[in-house]
């Protein structure tokens, strides 16, 4: 019989409805299997074991008096380090807010809790969600369960190999240029980025505003839309909220639809490892054999991707991180001379090396003279990356991809070459500039044992088609039930 931290979230949830287990007994299996890996593991910042266990008695009582608030009733939830929740740290992974606690809560917090959801654990990720490895956090490196010598994806590294490592149910993570779906994939989890409006973004240490979203991770398809239906709902807070009819996330993936699906040519060229290629052209052929329509299509504004990208972002993290000065809250200098002093060494001594590179990189594209040169430039080339996507869902129903060029990479093998490091999130970037839903999905494994992703991009806001998509693959295969050997 499998441990109860080897179980999906839906599988813990019938079981606390059948009276098997308790929530508390579900909740210390997770606590005592961290302390059992997570010194190797590393993807937890922090967590709070007694409170943790309370919130898991709450859950309990309440079953019992049969007041239970439905399937996250129970079931723990960790949380990515930029996502507030009330009374716990909320640190972005820097040494800017290292001592600083969250005196409120995100939307998403607010929903989980009021569904019973045991929000424990703040997840270790690059320092405010900026890079592709956790490997710019600034306290600790996050490995990849698969391979400990080997980097978890990122910035939501911690968030994906709490996932592979059994150490979370569920985990939420924040998407800006692919950072939950490129972490997901180098760590065979499931990770999905909702359509941009979908989930408030309320709560959630801004990166570049107009990318960010926050979404889950999960074992399986299943349990992703689980944790999907608990976060969705339109926020007066956020003004890029919708408002809109939710449908039935779990209950949308089970179809007998046939789909056209689109493989994106510019997405299996150059740059592209050979292992990579053979696993999604499988389960490209995969779903074939299951009569769904395979249909080549083009975006050829695809090279476009991390150009683009590195301007617009930056652009925005300079204008969001101005707020970290030293004085309202957060690191402040203890040797300045006087209040621009305060300033200049509270920034220099808070952020990180990649942090300060985006800073100036974004206040650089924003400047007088260079506005209309590069970031002018830049939002006009993300419309036409839009219109491109527009014009391939004219022929489809939603586009299957490599999640990322490479599986998992060593510790240490691109920290000298950003440029290298930027092109890991390639095949996930536009689909962030062009507002839209994408999931990875497990397809298989390289020669040497280490996860591979499929990307399924979907419609705006038809989440519900895109999951079902990827369940129909889920159930042909067995790759989202291995576990790495820790």
């Amino acid at each position: 019989m499998p441990e109860l931290y080897e179980s999906t979230a839906a599988e813990l949830s019938t079981l606390l409805a059948s009276g098997q287990t308790s929530a508390k007994e579900i909740m210390a299996a997770y606590l005592s299997r961290i302390e059992q890996v997570d010194g190797n593991v590393r993807a937890f910042n922090s967590y709070d074991h007694d409170d943790a266990l309370r919130q898991a008695d709450a859950s309990d009582t309440r079953r019992r008096e049969e007041r239970a608030m439905g399937p996250l009733d129970g079931i723990p939830v960790a949380l990515k380090d930029v996502i507030a929740v009330k009374d716990q740290p909320l640190t972005a992974s820097s040494k800017m807010l290292k001592d600083f606690v969250s005196p409120y809560d995100s939307h998403v917090t607010e929903l989980l809790k009021r569904q019973g959801a045991v929000l424990f654990g703040r997840l270790n990720l690059d320092e405010f969600a900026m890079g592709s490895s956790t490997e710019n956090s600034g306290f600790q490196r996050t490995c990849n369960p698969w391979d400990l010598e080997r980097i978890p994806g990122g910035s939501s590294g911690g968030s994906a190999a709490a996932i592979a490592a059994c150490e979370a149910p569920l985990t939420l993570g924040s998407d800006t240029g692919g950072s939950i779906r490129q972490p997901a994939a180098l760590c065979g989890v499931v990770g999905m980025k909702p359509t941009y409006g979908l989930v408030s973004r309320y709560g959630l240490i801004a990166f570049a505003s107009s990318l960010d979203q926050i979404g889950p991770f999960a074992q399986t398809v299943e349990d992703a839309a689980i944790l999907l239906q608990g976060i969705v709902g339109h926020d007066r807070r956020d003004s890029t909220s919708i408002k809109m009819a939710v449908p039935d996330y779990r209950a949308a993936l089970k179809t007998d639809k046939k789909w056209r699906l689109g493989v994106p040519k510019e997405y299996f060229g150059e740059g592209l490892d050979a292992e990579v290629r053979a696993a999604v052209e499988a389960a490209i052929k995969t779903y074939e054999g299951l009569g769904h329509e395979i249909v080549e299509v083009s975006l050829p504004t695809t090279d476009l991707a991390v150009p683009v990208y590195y301007i617009l972002a930056p652009a925005e993290a300079s204008s969001n991180l101005s707020r970290y000065d030293g004085i309202r809250y957060g690191h402040r200098s203890s040797n300045a001379a006087d209040a621009i002093d305060v300033y200049y060494k509270s920034r220099a001594e808070g952020f990180g090396p990649e942090v300060k590179r985006r800073i100036i990189l974004g206040s650089y594209v924003l400047s007088s003279g260079y506005y209309d040169a590069y970031y002018l430039k830049a939002q006009k080339a993300r419309t036409i990356i839009r219109n491109d996507f527009n014009s391939a869902f004219e022929q489809c129903d939603a586009l299957l991809t490599p999640t990322a060029p490479t599986a998992a990479f060593k510790a240490g093998e691109k920290t000298n070459d950003p440029l290298s490091m930027y092109l890991s999130d390639i095949f996930t970037i536009n689909v962030n500039l062009a507002g839209l839903p994408g999931v990875s999905v497990p397809c298989g494994f390289t020669s040497t044992g280490l996860p591979i992703g499929l990307q399924i991009i979907g419609k705006a806001f038809e989440e519900a088609e895109m999951l079902a998509i990827a369940h129909a693959y889920e159930q042909q295969h067995d790759w989202g039930k291995q576990r790495p050997s820790l």
